[in-house]
């Protein structure tokens, strides 16, 4: 198949180009159609092994992110356009400059798993190859080094056991931490899928939080935060109880099998229930159908990754498998699941700081010679490098004076985010390459550099499942942007980087030689792993036309489904796979408080706090940090604005109620978002997404929050067990708008008002609340919107009051067409906001449609479909309350989706649907319309 610009057209449609999801680690493959009028089409791919044609909310919109409105098109120097030779050159003798004066370990680069391999090849040989250092890591520190460490210290290396296939052949899939419905909706499919074909395989999930994924689950177990160490040395201990051990196996075959079994002697049911605040029959029951069953699978991710213990615990759960021998055959063994697309690719090729290409470890001095003969390179990194957090921490301190981020943004997503963005401006020389102009990382940037947008760039990345794909560009790249490792590999060229027998090291054509010589590395490394030594001889054309394979692929074989360890071959230096003793720490509950507002001007006043572990995750239809997610109006109709999941036990006794603005705070900084009360939260804990930055929200970049507490061994942050003290913040206005402008201003408008924006189909939506009086913010936003969009146009204004109320409501038609509505109150404004939104541009014609506008609902024939539930179509709450309640038929998940389409796509909605459908008996259905009741949005709707 032909790629890229030069796919032919037939009858004015092109042939559709096979790439890769650029979004979580399933790696589902995407068939990219461009239509006769220039619009791409976007389809999953049915013959693609990760999702065979399946996709979620966030792939099926991924033709909605293709022209985003702030592309980066040219390097910027100082916050001016430039051309490239003249960026190019600045950042070469800056490099040079920095490396002569204070060594080269005063130069680093922070990368991603959103590069592409090729990417990831380059930066890593120039830093550990010609730098000769290792001052070089990736945003996957944030989500899978724990696995990493994991995986290296049983295994001896960072392998993992099984495929997608084992979650479908299993008898029992336990998932650890893992929201799997919102964070991986198509391995959620499969095995939702899978359920249905074998109604005896039975799923248990281990979340302090009861997720969409609960409805899947047999058992849930609410455990207390990072206590899931506790539970699975317990596991260990009754699986010897319970006679479950494969003793043979461990005999032959497990380093440290006695010294493991020796430290979880003393946890029985009682001592783990007071460890993990779970009851002795939950226990007993997860015990026994773990011990009784031999095909099992143990998916897991940040929830077990994100600690300060996770190395540890990862452990934990690979030594439940190892002690029974339930590793590498079909339907068994631990599987670590990756939030990024291409994080395993980043391991592959070195991306850590710890690590080499082709899986070799620093420390190995007879493999990274093999790596710098393959190299040719004058020097090579000897020692591990700073980790993210650690790394950042010298860039503060000045012993790193010049950073190179690519494709990612650590002011919004490193923990202690706001010391980040401090240190980033203290450093004298600060490159980012990145597809958009406006991330708060690139506000501080000396060097802007514009990067190849997915639909633009060309090479592999490696999903969960060791499965390379092919990411293929379908769009010539826009003005100047360029790929990254391009941008790499012409400062290389201007720092004349050449190898040993003085010949140009970074000198390629394409991303195809690069691919070849990075396979070529993993045969010649010496890996006992990853080997893809067969992929070298791959021309341009069988590099083009390259179908997706897992890895291992030696020279000599063909590519094939492969799993590891089932013959007790480890690759450790005894060969044999090693166990690890485990230490419990108790769980302590934290104590209510309260705290002072000594806010300049008002009385000090005594406010209600109670401290709170903070757990921070993702939501289903958005990503990372909403650079590409945010902009897509049916992603962001879901859940609109930041939020605070929590237990009504804790707002109760703070006083907080749904909608309410709420603050939390820990020693690093604060944050302020909507409320969400929720049984669906555990008591004493509040669960944030970890997605609004600066330019979607007024303060809302949670990991501001967060420590840099680390894992001693993974240096992975501990993100889900932070305390913070909660609160209700002291609001005393609350205000809705739409426009069909993006309002200028809004941080300096309001100051330090709360504020949530996101984009509809129509134009723009936000929220707003203040501690100014309604009147005042009603003043103000009354000058920020009716701002320069408006000058010299022909407007009007049309005003409703209600003084004794503290109501105020505004519309401004611009002719006959509605341009921007606005409403204040003294409390969460009730309006039907999706409704309100599909009027901008409208016809308001007569006095009935304006009072209908100004009253924020439309007439009782013609009802608001209610905030999104079913992002993939459209389908709101009320469109799915109104089919449930039609005529008493619509019982079933399948019967909603037959009746209104929600939940027949990706299927991340199903649940959501399902909790409507059982919650159908107890609601007053004349309330419909006009009032109906949402799971999904923490706003109040009418």
């Amino acid at each position: 198949m032909m790629v890229g610009s030069d796919v032919p057209t037939f009858s004015g449609r092109r042939e559709a180009v096979r790439t890769t999801c650029p979004y979580c680690g399933v790696g589902c493959g995407v068939l990219i159609t461009r239509e006769p009028d220039g619009a791409h089409s976007v389809q999953g791919d049915p013959e693609h092994p990760a999702n065979f044609g399946r996709l979620c909310s966030k792939g099926a919109a991924l033709a909605e992110t293709l022209d985003v409105s702030d592309r980066l098109l040219a390097p910027r120097v100082a916050g001016r356009e430039t051309d490239w030779d003249s960026a190019l050159n600045l950042v070469a003798t800056r490099l040079r400059q920095t490396i002569d004066e204070h060594g080269p370990d005063s130069v680093a680069f922070y990368v991603s798993g959103q590069l592409l391999t090729e990417d990831y090849y380059v930066a890593n040989k120039f830093v550990k190859g010609w730098l000769g250092n290792a001052n070089i890591d990736t945003n996957s520190r944030l989500c899978m080094a724990s696995s990493v460490a994991g995986h290296r210290r049983a295994f001896g290396t960072d392998t993992v056991p099984g495929t997608y296939e084992d979650l479908e052949l299993a008898d029992l899939v336990v998932l650890v931490g893992s929201n799997l419905a919102w964070c991986h909706p198509v391995l959620f499919q499969r095995l939702q899928a899978a359920r249905e074909a074998r109604p005896c395989m039975r799923i248990v999930l281990i979340d302090p939080r009861r997720t969409a994924t609960t409805e899947l689950a047999d058992l849930h177990l609410s455990l207390a935060p990072d206590s899931d160490i506790a539970l699975f040395g317990g596991l260990l201990c009754a699986l010897d109880d319970n006679g479950a051990i494969d003793t043979a196996f461990a005999d032959a075959h497990v380093d440290g099998f006695e010294t493991a079994l020796a430290s979880v002697r003393g946890l029985d049911v009682d001592t783990v229930a007071a460890l993990t605040a779970l009851t002795p029959v939950e226990l007993e029951s997860f015990y026994a159908l773990f011990s009784a069953t031999d095909r099992v699978v143990s998916v897991y991710s940040q929830g077990v990754n994100q600690s300060a213990r996770g190395t540890d615990t990862v452990h934990a759960i690979i030594d439940c498998h190892l002690a029974t021998g339930r590793i590498g055959r079909p339907g068994m063994g631990p599987f670590s699941i990756t939030g990024q697309p291409n994080a395993m690719g980043g391991r592959e090729v070195g991306g850590l700081s710890n690590m080499l290409a082709a899986h070799v470890e620093l420390g190995n001095a007879r493999a990274r010679a093999r790596v710098q003969k393959f190299w040719g390179s004058p020097c090579i990194a000897e020692k591990p490098g700073p980790m993210a957090v650690e790394l950042f921490e010298r860039v503060r301190d000045g012993k790193i004076k010049a950073v190179w981020i690519m494709a990612t943004n650590p002011v919004d997503s490193l923990p202690d985010a706001d010391r980040v963005r401090d240190a980033l401006a203290r450093c004298p020389f600060v490159v980012v390459s990145d597809v958009v102009e406006g991330s708060d990382t690139g506000a501080v940037a000396d060097v802007l550099l514009p990067s190849a947008a997915w639909s633009e760039k060309d090479g592999t990345v490696t999903n969960s499942e060791r499965r390379i794909s092919r990411q293929r560009c379908f769009r010539t790249a826009l003005d100047l942007a360029k790929p990254d490792w391009w941008q790499i590999a012409e400062v290389a060229k201007r720092l004349e980087c050449v190898d040993v027998n003085g010949r140009p090291a970074f000198d390629w054509v394409g991303p195809a030689e690069i691919f070849r010589e990075h396979a070529a590395l993993s045969a010649a490394a010496g890996s006992p792993d990853f080997d893809i030594g067969a992929a070298a001889s791959l021309d341009d054309a069988g590099y083009d036309a390259l179908a997706p394979f897992q890895w291992p692929w030696r020279e000599g074989s063909a590519p094939g489904e492969r799993r590891f360890f089932a013959d007790g071959v480890f690759h450790t230096p005894s060969g044999r796979g090693r166990m690890w003793p485990i230490e419990v720490q108790p769980f302590i509950a934290t104590p209510a408080g309260c705290t002072e507002d000594r806010s300049p001007g008002r009385k000090p006043t005594r406010t209600p706090t109670r401290t709170v572990i903070l757990n921070t995750g993702r939501i289903r239809d958005q990503w990372h940090t909403m650079t590409r997610t945010g902009r897509v109006a049916r992603l962001s109709s879901h859940l609109a604005e930041p939020f605070a999941e929590i237990a009504p036990v804790d707002a109760d006794a703070l006083g907080i109620n749904g909608a309410d603005i709420v603050e939390l705070a820990s020693a690093s900084g604060k944050v302020r978002m909507r409320a969400l009360v929720t049984d669906r939260q555990r008591p004493g804990s509040v669960f944030v997404p970890m997605h609004w930055s600066d330019a979607w929200a007024s303060r809302a970049r949670v990991d501001a929050l967060v420590s840099r507490t680390v894992d001693p061994v993974s240096g992975q942050p501990a993100s889900k067990s932070e305390p913070v003290k909660l609160a209700r913040w002291g609001a005393a206005s609350y205000a809705f708008a739409v426009s069909a402008h993006r309002p200028d201003g809004l941080r300096t408008a309001l100051g330090n008002d709360y504020w949530a924006l996101s984009p509809t189909a129509t134009g723009w939506r936000i929220e707003i609340a203040s501690t100014d009086s309604p009147a005042l913010l009603l003043e103000r936003l009354d000058a920020l919107l009716v701002g320069a969009a408006y000058v010299d146009r022909a407007i009007e204004r049309v005003s409703h009051d209600d003084s004794s109320a503290g109501l105020g409501r505004r519309l401004l038609l611009e002719g006959t067409r509605l341009a921007t509505a606005w409403f204040v109150g003294p409390a969460p404004v009730g309006l039907a906001r999706r409704w309100l939104a599909e009027q901008i541009g409208q016809q308001v014609t007569g006095t009935n449609a304006r009072h209908r506008l100004l009253a924020g609902r439309p007439e009782d024939d013609l009802p608001d479909p209610g905030a999104t539930v079913c992002a993939c179509f459209d389908v709101g709450a009320t469109t799915i309350k109104m089919a449930i309640t039609a005529d008493g038929n619509c019982t079933t998940v399948a019967k909603v989706g037959a009746r209104t389409r929600a939940g027949t796509n990706c299927g991340s909605c199903r649940p959501e649907i399902r909790r409507m459908l059982e919650a159908e008996s107890s609601l007053d259905h004349s309330l419909f319309v006009k009032r109906p009741v949402l799971f999904n949005s923490p706003v109040v709707e009418v």
